[in-house]
């Protein structure tokens, strides 16, 4: 099992979205369950701003490494440590041999 151990600009932004089924009535009436026994996955947002090419190469090779299917562990900058998995990242290079990276990971319980 591979670590994400690469450190980005700032605190993570969180996502919290509790899973809930709901079944309304016709008189306004509402009934909410939890949607299974992990109902708080947790999503994240990172970047990885002003990077060398040599800074940014081993982040990168994680993630596509990866590819969106394998999980990983990583401990989020407050919260528990859990497994996750990135499906999307968007680099970017503003100038010559510096980079940007934005990406996203989802908690996935296995």
């Amino acid at each position: 099992m591979a670590t994400f151990t690469y450190t980005p600009d700032n605190a993570a932004q969180a996502d919290i979205e509790p899973r809930v089924l709901t079944s309304k009535f016709g008189d306004g009436y509402q009934q909410r369950v939890g949607d299974g026994i992990n109902i708080r996955p947790r999503t994240f947002t990172l970047t990885f701003n002003t990077r060398t090419d040599a800074e940014m190469s081993p982040i990168v090779t994680f993630l596509e490494t990866a590819n969106g299917i394998n999980s990983f562990d990583w401990t989020p900058p407050f919260g528990a440590a859990g497994k996750f998995v990135c499906r999307k990242w968007s680099p970017s290079k503003p100038k010559f041999g510096i980079n940007n990276l934005s990406l996203t990971f989802e908690e996935v319980y296995e």
